[in-house]
């Protein structure tokens, strides 16, 4: 008998089969265990802990509406707090420890790019999708192929309003955005669209993430003497100080019209800013007042959990759909938590959300949504966004 040596390239081939073998049984064993942990990276303290609570009353809300179970797999939610932007160690290590630790199977978070940014080479090496929950800035989605947005892109928001803006008159334009990578992208697709559409950007400016000081850039702004202001920063109360800067220095009286991504006069924050938001218009992904299924069950649900006239903010409706996609993708692979077999799962996924028709892109892992044009308008004793232009299905343009 001769003994024949296996080749190199077989022995690759066998050592491969059996890694993916492992994979896949990796993947039953968890959904054996008969849990699904899903990691929560919020920021629950600092200037923004008011965004972490509106997160995470989404995933409260979810699960008290669709249940605590999803293909017969018992859902544990484990929350950490990433403490905001600038905090990009931090998320990493809370991301790390949520896995290897809690050995949880899905991440959902990152409410800020840095945040995301710094977790993306980690969950590439775990096999870990992350459904990022608002995150905006373009090019996440291309720093690991496990993460998904459900949220929004800043050139999502900004290009199709540069794109309304040069169609309704709007002539020239000067720029405010906060100086991070999502005011870079909300600055650069603006004026893009906007430029397109025979628009002309006459100055700009870029002001620190968490300014609380605008008057001496509106003041500038103004005399420039554009027919609008284009505006991004990242919400709570520097949006609040904002729009109280821009209605004392009288922009919009002046003649000036106030453009924002529609995060910055997010609903829940209209009562702070009171008649500061009269006759400004944004671009969102969701309303409050949108007329749908989804959106009747979303707010009956919130306002028996949080009081008869709470005002739900978008991030809110983002964590609510953050877990809606989780819980579908696990139904979708009856219950098989191996990463890559999620991931497969969470591509192409549609839902009907309260924002309206959602898809996640499959080529790019990106949301496909409703954008609406609304203007801020006193209605019922009370300050609202009001929807009047609908653009369906849009995708992120910087893809």
């Amino acid at each position: 008998m001769t003994f024949r040596p296996t080749s190199m390239s077989a022995m690759l081939k066998r050592v491969a089969a059996v890694a993916t073998i492992t994979s896949m049984l990796s993947g039953v064993a968890e959904a054996a265990s008969g849990k699904l942990t899903i990691g929560l990276v919020l920021p629950m303290s600092g200037a923004f802990a008011d965004q972490g609570q509106y997160y995470e009353n989404g995933v409260k809300l979810y699960q008290k509406l669709h249940g605590t179970t999803v293909a017969g797999l018992t859902v544990e939610t484990v929350l950490r707090d990433d403490q905001g932007p600038g905090s990009g160690d931090l998320a990493r290590r809370l991301t790390q420890e949520l896995i290897v630790r809690n050995k949880a199977d899905v991440i959902l978070g990152y409410s800020f790019t840095p945040n995301a940014m710094s977790a993306a080479t980690l969950l590439t090496e775990a096999k870990k999708p992350a459904v990022i929950v608002n995150a905006a800035t373009s090019i996440i989605t291309e720093k690991s192929p496990y993460f998904v947005r459900v949220s929004f892109t800043l050139p999502q928001l900004a290009a199709t309003l540069g794109t309304w803006a040069a169609k309704n008159n709007i002539k020239t334009a000067y720029t405010i955005v906060s100086d991070y990578a999502p005011g870079i992208d909300a600055e650069t697709w603006f004026k893009k669209s906007f430029e397109a559409g025979g628009g002309k950007v006459i100055g700009d400016a870029r002001t620190p993430v968490a300014a609380m000081e605008y008057s001496p850039f509106l003041q500038r702004a103004m005399e420039a003497k554009p027919d609008a202001v284009f505006a991004f920063n990242p919400g709570g109360d520097v949006s609040v100080a904002f729009m109280k800067a821009a209605r004392e220095r009288g922009l919009v009286k002046s003649g000036i019209k106030l453009l924002v991504t529609g995060d910055v006069v997010d609903d829940y924050m209209l009562a702070a800013m009171g008649d500061a938001v009269e006759g400004v218009i944004s671009s969102l992904h969701y309303q409050v007042e949108l007329d749908n299924k989804a959106n009747a069950e979303f707010l009956k649900g919130y306002r028996e959990m949080f009081g008869a006239n709470a005002v739900p903010s978008v991030r809110t409706v983002q964590a609510y759909d953050a877990m809606a996609l989780i819980y579908k993708a696990v139904e979708k692979t009856n219950g098989n938590l191996d990463g890559d077999v999620l991931m497969a799962a969470l591509k192409g996924t549609k839902l009907e959300s309260p924002r309206g028709p959602l898809e996640i892109d499959p080529a790019t892992r990106d949301v496909i949504e409703n954008i609406y044009i609304r203007k801020g308008e006193l209605k019922d004793g009370g300050w609202h966004n009001i929807a009047f232009d609908t653009i369906e299905a849009v995708k992120d343009p910087a893809k």
